[in-house]
């Protein structure tokens, strides 16, 4: 086990500055030790700084130890000052530390403030929320010298968390630390005056206010007090209830005298009775001919039935002439579907056909290459013989022969090296060419399906927007449009609009034909889901509430137009042709502020909408354009201007569409084939990728071996090279290099063979190349032939569409009609069945004023001029007796306040029965607690004097609140128990050592502070007492221990839990304090 720690506090001496120190007599091993061993985690005191407190200008900081801390200094030295400081700073009163009545006698003498700094530890799972204060709690007090003081409750790192005293309450509540408990802290002044105490009222005191059943006894008869009140308050309420009730019977008595008048009340009400009746009488005669107009409209009925039913005969034979020729355009379209597979198949072959004469080109292009390389070569051997043969000189036969031969046997490994070099590159070339397409081909791959993916996603989206519209056909133009457009409407009714906006503009335009939806969607673009606003200001309102529904980018255009009630007058500016309308008359358009819109941004009566592409470019290319035409739109939504023709993006209308069905089964059509083409897309990438990684790794392969052969070729052309010079006039082989000149040549036929080769079939697959495009034009031809066979029909669809929607409105005007006449019909009964309600009310109000019918002869004005004449006699008696109402208003208060405190004194009552029973069973318990608390102090004060082989015990008296406590010092005669009066001094302060560790044993406080508790033992008791406490103190690790005295605790023994904080003796003009070591080393901390 590690040493004792001891901290003294030595004078500045000759110290330039004041320094703070900590001293370890022992070893670091003990620090060690000590942190490894288990303390307490929250509650206890980590450090302790005073500063221009009570006589001192600088105490601490003193870090004390999580178990056992000793405080010794001689008297004067201030450890007082630390207890006072502790009690002060945690927020007791200035009477609790019995130093001073207030706390600004705290302040030394000569300063205007003093300061407090406690720091607390917060550790553990129980720590007092240790994410905002970490893992201590630092409270910092600043007591002024008016005697006032502030809070500033720090965390760990310093950071301020709190100024308030109610999150110190709540601190020390939490660390259950209870600075005015004198077994948690017991002053000096407590000690002396609870040792030479004799009064053993005293000592029971001292019992009842540590266990804090002094406060619970309090608390209990401040609730007896108020108790007393409330029966006090219930005997006056009594009293007040019985005034209360005289003046109920007067008003009671009062009430019964104004019978007087009741002649004429009963007459008038008679009168009610037939002014209730004679009104039922006159609304039935307003009834009957309301019910013969019904009548008479309900027999028109069937005329408009046989009508209607006309009507949906023609109908049904248009819609069947129609169906006709739909199967007929379908039958006609799905040829020409079925041809398209064969285009796509020759379409394929064309672009393979044309790949491989590419393959073919790049060949015939690397043999020309290699041609010419081979060309130079020969003509550099031709000019290397002659120069041999000129300069060949006469050189000794052996050694000629031998260089010859080595000579020639490094060309063949040269010329070896050559071609595999050359079939290497060649191979090269291939692959990286390879490479290269297929990673064009991956590129082309992956732009087209994100391209599909896109335009998959898109349609999806349109798909759930027409499955919206199904139910409401504003969400066609977003699913947010309906709300958006009844928080416009709320916005209106508020006010915050002049003139309410109009759109989506696409919400009140109706194309006339159905063909040319895309070529009018294609027109208006954008414009189909843009607001129109009268003024600025509804513009910017409007812009506001946009942003609510709308994504920031995605907001549609808003059009500040005046609001006119007519169409503009665009008959002279307008285009007229005898054939084709203009979007203008293409259009029912419900909304005059819409049509004048489209007039003013888009123009509207200047573009003419011609369903044939041909016809397009004659009206407007191949001729003169009509008078005031700018434009025109075709019925797939191509644009055509007098010299230019765009061809459109759209494929189908998005929001014009009537047939909602049909546009969803075609989405829904067209999103399989795009997650087809997408599943296809994918698998043609994933082997590309696989292609691209094998061309990849026989090209790495290829270059690896390459540059070995060039570092081969470069080793033979040295050797070669070193032979040839060896002598100035060494000949060379002539002979070796004509046949390698003659082999050159060979090469050369060889590859001028596989150029004409390569040419053949070049042409070859030209020849077929261009055979497989005339076939895929032929097809291209067919397809077209067959697009042109359906427009004919179109045109005849067309037509029967036009009979199937006229039958269709003369269906709706007599349905039209039918409701109008059905909606007067109904607005008469609804008007008959109000009238009849109110009949109904009335009769039920006559009949609450009197139950059975009275035949009145008398019209309801003179029954009401008799009514009123009646009345007035009636106040002018009211007059002369009193207010009758203000009578029976006087009676019925009296008698409600009568029954009010009734009921208050009854509910008085029974909440006393209720107190009554709870404080029973409250003293009960109090009583039960206060006799086990009583009982283990006693079991732990008997077997503390044992450890001294002493007895003795403690004799409770609650009944007259005394507390006795008798001791025997030895165990010899055990029959003569002395009272502690008559002990000597150190008996005597033994055994309320023995007591006040009792005391311990039945509280609960993570701290224990003792202030000089051996100030009158002798050593012996003072060696037992001392060994009881350090008893304790280990048993209890996770409890703090602050002992303060004036002896210096040099036979302590050795132990990382014991902590000895030495003062430094008192010093006139002292300012700061220093830490220093026994030896007079300084060790930093």
């Amino acid at each position: 086990m590690g040493k004792r720690k001891e901290e003294s506090i030595s004078k500045p001496g000759s110290h330039k500055r004041q320094k703070q120190e900590y001293t370890d007599e022992h070893s670091d091993e003990s620090i060690e030790e000590e942190n490894s061993q288990s303390s307490a985690d929250i509650g206890i005191i980590e450090s302790i700084q005073l500063k221009n407190f009570m006589c001192h200008s600088m105490l601490g900081p003193f870090q004390f130890g999580s178990n056992l801390n000793f405080v010794i200094g001689n008297n004067g030295s201030g450890k007082s000052s630390v207890l006072t400081a502790l009690i002060v700073g945690l927020g007791g009163k200035a009477t609790a530390t019995n130093r001073g009545s207030s706390l600004k006698m705290f302040v030394r003498d000569g300063e205007t403030s003093a300061d407090i700094s406690i720091t607390l530890r917060n550790q553990g799972k129980d720590a007092f929320k240790p994410e905002v204060y970490g893992g201590s709690i630092i409270v910092n007090q600043h007591i002024n010298l008016d005697g006032n003081r502030s809070y500033r409750l720090k965390s760990k790192s310093g950071t301020l968390i709190s100024s308030k005293k109610e999150e110190l309450v709540g601190i020390l509540d939490h660390f259950n630390i209870q600075v005015d408990n004198p077994v948690s802290v017991l002053t000096q002044e407590m000690s002396k005056h609870f040792l030479q105490s004799k009064n053993e009222g005293d000592k029971y005191k001292f019992f009842m206010k540590a266990t804090q059943l002094e406060q619970m006894k309090e608390d209990y008869s401040s609730i007896m007090k108020t108790k007393e009140n409330t029966c006090i308050q219930i005997e006056q309420g009594v009293e007040r209830l019985q005034e209360l009730k005289l003046l109920y019977c007067e008003k009671k008595e009062r009430y019964k005298r104004i019978g007087f008048v009741n002649d004429m009340r009963n007459h008038l009400e008679d009168l009610k009775h037939k002014m209730a009746w004679a009104v039922v009488g006159e609304m039935e005669k307003e009834i009957q001919p309301i019910k013969e107009g019904i009548r008479a409209e309900e027999g028109n009925t069937e005329k408009f039935i046989q009508k209607l039913e006309e009507c949906q005969v023609k109908v049904n034979e248009a819609e069947e002439k129609y169906k006709a020729i739909q199967d007929k355009l379908i039958t006609i379209s799905e040829e020409a579907q079925a041809l398209h597979p064969q285009c796509i198949s020759l379409k394929a072959d064309v672009q393979a056909k044309r790949k491989a004469v590419n393959e073919a080109e790049v060949l015939y292009n690397r043999c020309k290459t290699e041609l010419k390389r081979l060309g130079k070569d020969d003509e550099q051997l031709r000019k290397r013989i002659e120069e041999l043969k000129s300069s060949a000189n006469q050189v000794s036969e052996p050694e000629k022969l031998e260089r010859q031969r080595k000579i020639a046997h490094l060309r063949e490994q040269l010329k070896a090296f050559h071609d595999e070099e050359i079939m290497i590159g060649q191979q090269v070339d291939q692959f990286q060419q390879a490479i290269y397409k297929c990673k064009e081909e991956h590129a082309r791959l992956r732009r087209e399906d994100y391209d599909v993916k896109q335009a998959l996603d898109a349609k999806q989206k349109q798909l759930r927007e027409l499955k919206d519209s199904k139910t409401n056909t504003l969400k066609r133009f977003g699913p947010h449009i309906p709300a958006f457009l009844e928080a416009v409407e709320t916005a209106y009714r508020q006010g915050r609009f002049k003139h309410k906006p109009v759109g989506p503009l696409g919400a009140f335009i109706h194309p006339k034909d159905t063909e040319l939806t895309l070529a009018i969607e294609s027109c208006l673009k954008s414009l189909v889901q843009a607001f129109c606003c009268d003024n600025h200001s509804d513009e910017r309102t409007l812009q506001l509430l946009m942003s609510k529904y709308y994504p920031h980018g995605y907001r549609p255009q808003i059009i500040v137009n005046k609001f006119r009630s007519e169409v503009y007058d665009v008959r002279h500016r307008g285009v007229h042709h005898p054939e084709f309308p203009s979007v203008l008359t293409a259009l029912e358009i419900d909304h005059a502020v819409v049509a004048n819109c489209l007039i003013d941004v888009r123009g509207i009566e200047t573009i003419l909408l011609i369903k044939s592409s041909r016809k397009a470019r004659e009206v407007m290319q191949f001729n003169r354009p009509p008078k005031n035409c700018r434009e025109a739109f075709t019925a797939e939504g191509d644009q055509v201007f007098e010299r230019r023709y765009y061809s459109s993006d759209y494929l189908r209308p998005k929001f014009l569409s009537k047939d909602v069905e049909a546009e969803i089964s075609h989405l829904e059509k067209e999103i399989e084939n795009k997650k087809a083409q997408m599943t296809a897309s994918q698998q043609r990438l994933y082997s590309i990728e696989n292609e691209i990684r094998q061309n990849e790794d026989h090209l790495h392969g290829h270059r690896r071996h390459q540059k070995e052969l060039q570092i081969k070729i470069r080793t033979t052309n040295a050797e070669i090279a070193d032979l040839e010079n060896m002598e100035e006039h060494q000949s060379v082989d002539i002979r070796t290099l004509e046949d390698e000149a003659e082999e050159n040549k060979g090469k050369m036929e060889s590859v001028k063979k596989d150029m004409q080769q390569q040419s053949r079939k070049m042409e070859e697959l030209k020849n077929s190349l261009q055979v497989a495009e005339k076939k895929f034009e032929e097809m291209k031809q067919k397809i077209h032939e067959v697009e042109e066979i359906a427009g004919p029909i179109k045109d005849e669809l067309n037509q029967a569409d036009s009979e199937v929607e006229n039958s269709k409105r003369r269906l709706q005007h007599y349905e039209d009609k039918q409701k109008e006449h059905l909606a007067c019909i109904k607005r008469h009964k609804e008007l008959l069945t109000a009238k009849e309600k109110e009949l109904e009310e009335k009769i039920a109000q006559a009949r609450q004023i009197y139950a059975e019918r009275i035949e009145v002869s008398r019209t309801v004005k003179s029954l009401d001029a008799e009514m009123n004449r009646l009345r007035e006699r009636i106040n002018s008696e009211n007059d002369r007796h009193g207010n009758r109402e203000e009578i029976v208003q006087q009676f019925h208060d009296a008698k409600e306040r009568y029954e009010d405190a009734n009921s208050k004194v009854k509910n008085l009552k029974k909440f006393i029965r209720l107190l009554e029973e709870i404080m029973t069973q409250r003293f009960k318990i109090y009583r039960q607690f206060l006799r086990l608390l009583s009982l283990r102090c006693k079991l732990y004060f008997d077997h503390l004097l044992r450890i001294r082989a002493c007895s003795g015990k403690i004799l409770f008296d609650h009944k007259n609140e005394t507390l006795s406590i008798t001791v025997q010092p030895r165990e010899e005669d055990k029959a003569a128990l002395n009272d502690v009066r008559s002990l000597s001094g150190g008996e005597r302060s033994f055994s309320t050592v023995c007591f006040i560790l009792s005391l311990w044993s039945i509280t609960e406080s993570p701290f224990r502070c003792l202030d000089e508790f051996d100030v009158y033992m002798d050593m012996v008791n003072r060696r037992i007492a001392m060994d009881m406490i350090l008893k304790v103190a280990d048993s209890q690790h996770h409890r703090q221990f602050i002992l303060l005295t004036p002896q210096s605790m040099s036979s302590l023994p050795t132990s990382s839990r014991i902590r000895i904080l030495r003062m430094q003796d008192p010093e006139r003009g002292q300012r700061t304090l220093n830490f220093q070591n026994r030896n007079g080393k300084e060790d930093d901390q």
